[in-house]
């Protein structure tokens, strides 16, 4: 079975390393490697273009102003591979990932798609005890809802084909606008938490937040989620809602004091597991923190991403 690796890359200089030599120990190399640049101006493209010259599996193609979903579909175009297997810059795949990817088609002969898994790469303790709220273990992962990030994944050409490729007009998000629309064709998934890629994750709040503002814009934009948002507001309107009570009836924040630890719950158990004590005590305050934030980001997005819809639809008519 030929398996085609793909991935996009734009200014990736401090990544695109990593990922090359990622990608060279795989124990099963993949029989093509087609990448995509969107118009690298940070000497990206000259890096790919070297590795090229010396790995004869690898294609490079600039395709100028190409967004992640045009960039993918490009790549996949020129594929010859039945198996697709993708990844993104800012990731290194672990050594048996292709090979764990290309087991799941072997072992399940009706696989339309195999979902490989992902785990932070932290380098800071912003980092670490970040990685504890967003990014589950493979416990808490339940394979039938999973929907899997296209920095691992691998899917058969015809199940892309039948989805209608990457959606070009979204932006970001296009990976599970992309996930929905193969679930709608009937693709059938196998799931494969030992096809592991390392994510390295923000470093700082702002960057943070702007990830997060355009996750949530994406869903916004592409229709995903709307009862997870909804839920997202109603929280915020009824802890709002708490809080003026509790202005006359204090012993309205009972309330939030059982709320809070039950929904950090899943956050705190990771900690415990991932994090020094010296952390896990920062992270106690934090977290919280932090969720708020990020919620504040999503909300923020969703809004934004639900308003550029409104107004493409409005366009057309």
């Amino acid at each position: 079975m030929k398996v085609s690796l793909v991935s996009t890359v734009l200014n990736e200089r401090a990544t695109i390393g990593a990922l090359i030599d990622a990608i060279e120990a795989q124990t099963r190399p993949p029989d093509e490697i087609l990448i995509v640049d969107g118009g690298s101006t940070d000497g990206t493209a000259q890096i790919l273009e070297s590795w090229a010259a010396r790995n004869p599996l690898v294609r490079v193609r600039t395709v100028t102003g190409a967004n992640i979903s045009a960039g993918r579909n490009a790549a996949i175009g020129e594929a010859a591979g039945p198996v697709i297997a993708v990844t993104d810059a800012g990731a290194a795949p672990e050594p048996e990932w292709l090979e764990a990817l290309a087991a799941g088609f072997e072992h399940h002969q009706g696989a339309d798609v195999v979902m490989g898994f992902y785990r932070p790469d932290p380098r800071s303790a912003f980092e670490r005890i970040f990685s504890c709220l967003n990014l589950p273990d493979v416990a808490e992962v339940d394979p039938a809802t999973f929907m899997p990030s296209s920095r691992s994944v691998a899917f058969r050409k015809e199940a892309w084909e039948k989805a209608g490729g990457y959606p070009e007009w979204l932006a970001i998000g296009e990976d599970m606008y992309f996930n929905f629309r193969m679930v709608q064709q009937g693709a059938v998934r196998v799931f494969a938490p030992e096809a592991l890629v390392n994510w390295r994750l923000r470093p700082d709040l702002r960057s943070t937040y702007r990830q997060y503002f355009r996750y949530a814009e994406g869903d916004g934009k592409g229709g995903m989620y709307p009862k997870r948002h909804a839920l997202r507001f109603g929280t915020y309107a009824g802890v709002l809602l708490v809080l003026i009570l509790s202005m006359r009836r204090p012993g309205a924040l009972l309330v939030l004091a059982v709320a809070l630890p039950v929904r950090m719950f899943p956050a705190y158990r990771r900690a415990a597991r991932r994090l020094s004590r010296r952390e896990l005590a920062l992270a106690l305050v934090a977290l919280p923190a932090l969720e708020t934030f990020i919620d504040v980001a999503k909300m923020a997005g969703y809004l934004s991403g639900r308003a550029a819809a409104r107004n493409a639809i409005d366009c057309k008519q």
